[in-house]
């Protein structure tokens, strides 16, 4: 063997050679060296915050996060009871689970020392307290600058005020594939929008679909919960945009436009082509619906999905119902509606218009020609405050009104005009009658008046804010208290006084107000917008008297059904 590579016996005393120098040892007792502010050490969780979307649990490529559910607490719209838990023998402190949190809850502390036998000390359920509810300093948290979230969401391009005010073409333009595309890559799919959306709809999915390119697939994944996707993609509620995880720390997510954009990128063909798709065996059973509106319309599609003969009665010239007759075109127009209807029947729905059962049919006639029979007549009366003169020339309901605007028939115009009420019904009429008095008399002159305070008002805030931007006057916290009549019994304006409060201890509707605080309003026409009510006087009492109606609506069992076996209602 050779000795080459054997060194001197002497070798070890050349480290002598340093024995001047200062050591390089850990010092005794132990020093702190100070930590880099945006050190990433054991993490933190605001509980309060957290919603529980599971964003970081995704995003974690090493497993090393689950959402773990927490029964003491209480789920809510847009918050769930699940909060993430922390394997630290799977964590490497990269740090993106809180670049994506999407309310800030989850941040890391500059703590990273912990020393345990156990290995289930290594997994916890961060809280704000930290792993060993020591105080320690906070080090990485996100960049509000340099964000793996898209917070701004893509600009919607709509008709200026001074192109609207005088005409009713649809106001919004609709996303162009570019945009909606971007807008797309905002959505982190947690979900949590399905759960609050009424229709339960896949949104993360049809979502994804869009993103890549693919409104085809979009479409689909709407039709399994909503055959009315171009209406919905206009004039939803959009409860969804606002649980979006997204909107804690920005805008949320375009969800209703991106709907649209989806279902107007397809000919009515391909929406036909995937509608069929769902469709099952023919049954030889028939079902009668009543009425043409939402529910009618949906039940509709989905009884024909499953094989039933269908056949809807409508009193008005075209179906629709409140969509067609009660939103004004700036907002749906015509070809959106006519378009979901004819997809619904292509599926062998047959609509029998101008046909008002207790008029032109009996309910024995409808139930005698089927197997079951669907009431989805809605909500389709105005409710009127009941206040002193309101039944005078000059005061009209809102649905009255819309209906008639709707058909292009001319109504009696004024100056000007009060509305009473404060939600989305109030500012159709209020926005309606404003784009009327532009046209014909160059000016606007409306005033809305309405129980709730400005920051409580039921309408939706683009609503609100549009309805201001093409002129209309808002008169927040008001109850109304007579129509005024001049001298000579016409109408000439509508009294107010303050509204202290709406509901009383119980939460029933019981509105206080202070009679000394009065604001006279003035207007030749007068305009409720307070609500609506069902009408059911066409099944007759008989029937009537079998079926317990609550607040307007009919009680049902879970399939919809009423105490008669072959009645349904939704």
């Amino acid at each position: 063997m050779s000795n080459k590579n054997k060194g001197s016996f002497l070798k070890p005393f050349k480290s002598l050679k340093y024995i001047g120098e200062k050591p390089v040892t850990i010092r005794v007792p132990y020093e702190e060296r100070p930590t880099a502010e945006r050190y990433r050490g054991f993490h933190l969780n605001d509980w309060e915050k957290c919603i529980g979307c599971g964003t970081c649990a995704e995003i974690c490529d090493n497993e090393a996060i689950k959402m773990i559910e927490i029964p003491y607490l209480k789920e809510e719209p847009g918050k769930t009871n699940k909060r993430p838990s922390i394997d630290y023998g799977r964590c490497c402190w990269c740090g993106l689970c809180v670049d994506i949190c999407t309310t800030g809850s989850l941040t890391m502390t500059r703590e990273y020392t912990h020393i345990d036998e156990g290995l289930d000390s290594f997994y916890i359920l961060p809280t704000k307290e930290g792993i060993h509810k020591v105080d320690f300093p906070l080090g990485y948290v996100a960049d509000e600058k340099v964000n793996f979230l898209d917070l701004e969401r893509v600009e919607m391009q709509q008709l200026t005020v001074e192109e609207r005010i005088t005409s009713f073409v649809e106001i919004v333009k609709g996303y162009t594939k570019e945009e909606a595309i971007k807008e797309a890559s905002r959505c982190v799919a947690c979900g949590l929008c399905t759960e609050v959306c009424p229709a339960h709809m896949k949104i993360p999915e049809y979502i994804q679909e869009i993103w890549e390119d693919n409104p085809y697939g979009s479409v689909e994944n709407m039709y399994t919960e909503n055959p009315l996707p171009g209406v919905c993609g206009r004039v939803c509620t959009h409860k969804c945009e606002t649980v979006c995880s997204i909107g804690h720390r920005g805008e949320p997510v375009a969800i209703r436009w991106l709907k649209r954009y989806a279902v107007d990128q397809l000919s009515v063909d391909q929406i036909k082509e995937i509608a069929h798709i769902f469709e099952g065996g023919k049954k030889q059973k028939k079902v009668s619906i009543i009425g043409s509106g939402p529910s009618g319309l949906s039940c509709a599609y989905y009884l024909s999905v499953m094989g039933y003969k269908i056949t809807i009665y409508e009193a008005k010239p075209l179906a629709g119902g409140v969509m067609r007759y009660g939103i004004p075109n700036y907002r749906l127009p015509d070809k959106a509606l006519d378009k979901d209807i004819e997809i619904i029947q292509s599926m062998g729905v047959e609509i029998k218009t101008n046909t008002k059962v207790g008029e032109d049919i009996t309910i024995k006639e409808i139930k005698d020609k089927s197997d079951a029979v669907f009431i989805g007549t809605g909500f389709s009366e105005s409710r009127s405050t009941g206040i002193k003169n309101v039944d005078k020339p000059g005061c009209f309901r809102a649905l009255d009104l819309l209906a008639k605007i709707s058909r292009g028939e001319k109504i009696e115009l004024q100056r000007k005009v009060v509305i009473i009420g404060g939600g989305n019904v109030a500012f159709d009429i209020a926005r309606s009658i404003a784009r009327l008095q532009k046209t014909e008399f160059g000016e606007v002159g409306v005033h809305l008046t309405c129980l709730e305070k400005r920051d409580e008002m039921l309408a939706d805030e683009d609503e609100i804010e549009e309805g201001q931007e093409e002129g209309i006057v808002i008169h927040p916290g008001r109850s109304p208290k007579e129509v005024l009549l001049d001298e000579n019994g016409k109408l000439k304006g509508l009294r107010t006084v303050k509204c202290l409060s709406i509901f009383d201890e119980s939460g029933r509707f019981n509105p206080k107000v202070d009679e000394l605080d009065i604001e006279d309003y003035e207007g030749t026409m007068v305009v409720e917008a307070i609500g609506q009510a069902p009408n059911y006087d066409y099944l007759g009492k008989d029937i009537l008297d079998r079926l317990e109606i609550v607040r307007g609506r009919i009680l049902t069992d879970e399939y919809g059904r009423t105490p008669i076996p072959w009645l349904f209602a939704g």
